[in-house]
């Protein structure tokens, strides 16, 4: 007679030690950011510390390449023309970005509002400028700049008035203030809108029930909860005032009188790299540059962020 055998139970495989799957899920986490670190060394580390590495050393008649150590940092600390450059961009940020903003802001009320008529439509019309690149843009409105060729020139003549020309010393940073206003209102107010649609309804419906009117409605519901929008946009808009570049260089045949080689900080490095050959103290202008730009965005982050403001 067989006698039946109960059959045979595997016996479970010992787990690993904790240590071994720590690793294993540190490896993979590796994988996956990789490839972004990767691209992030190669093209935001390596260029500065290839910017750093130039700006420690200085191109000499005799000598050749010479190490300085923080030499050029000292001559670019008392460099007239550099600390005059950030000063008209200063300047620019001072009163460009508050008017920018001020108008953006206005506009995504108007559209969240919901009592805009073809509202739709003017969303995308005042966003259309943005699609515009900047070269065309500055272009364009050189063109209507221009008091012998342009719009200003034909206004004088059909009026026959004198209105004050816009690429004239006095006048031209305000000009260039204009088109990049022109230019980025959509894109922030795009970033406003966007802010206040995700704003909860069931606040409307509260200040409604106490009476609130649409003056209390935004200054207590809509301008806190779009607080973070408000900093992203403000910061943004200083690293780009910081940055201006473009719209000076296209308008500088124009107006080759108003806008000299270093009428902003990129614009004087560029002609030091380009037209000057002196590589070593632009690269050094350019990190100059960026730490007080890193300097004012974080002084703008902590300020706006901070609860009570």
């Amino acid at each position: 007679m067989t006698t039946l055998q109960p059959p045979a139970i595997a016996e479970p495989r010992p787990a690993p030690p904790p240590a071994a799957r720590r690793d294993r899920r540190s490896w993979t986490g590796w994988g996956f950011l990789g490839p972004f670190v990767a691209v992030f060394a190669l093209v935001f580390l390596a260029p500065i510390a290839y910017s750093v590495h130039l700006s420690l050393f200085r191109d000499q008649l005799i000598g050749g390449t010479t190490f300085v150590g923080l030499d050029n940092y000292g001559q670019a600390l008392t460099d007239d023309r550099f600390w005059a450059s950030l000063g008209r961009v200063s300047l620019f940020l001072a009163v460009q970005v508050p008017i920018m903003l001020g108008i953006a802001l206005l506009v995504a009320l108007a559209l969240d509002s919901g009592r805009l008529y073809g509202r739709d439509f003017f969303r995308v019309s005042i966003f259309l400028p943005y699609a515009v690149p900047a070269v065309v843009a500055t272009l364009m409105w050189g063109f209507m700049y221009g008091t012998r060729f342009g719009l200003v020139g034909d206004i004088n003549g059909a009026l026959g008035v004198s209105l004050p020309d816009p690429l004239s010393p006095d006048l031209v940073l305000a000009s260039i203030g204009n088109i990049v206003t022109w230019e980025f209102v959509g894109y922030n107010m795009l970033i406003f809108y966007a802010a206040l649609r995700v704003v909860p309804h069931s606040l409307y419906e509260a200040a409604q029930i106490d009476g609130a009117g649409q003056i209390r409605v935004i200054t207590a519901i809509k301008l806190p909860a779009i607080r973070g929008a408000l900093v992203i946009a403000t910061i943004f808009s200083v690293i780009g005032s910081f940055q201006l570049f473009n719209e000076p260089s296209i308008l500088q045949p124009l107006a080759p009188n108003a806008i000299t080689t270093d009428y902003t900080p990129n614009s004087y490095t560029y002609a030091l790299s380009f037209n000057g050959q002196q590589h070593n103290y632009s690269a050094t202008v350019a990190i100059v540059m960026g730490l007080i730009t890193v300097a004012i965005a974080y002084v703008v982050q902590l300020r706006g962020m901070r609860k009570g403001v």
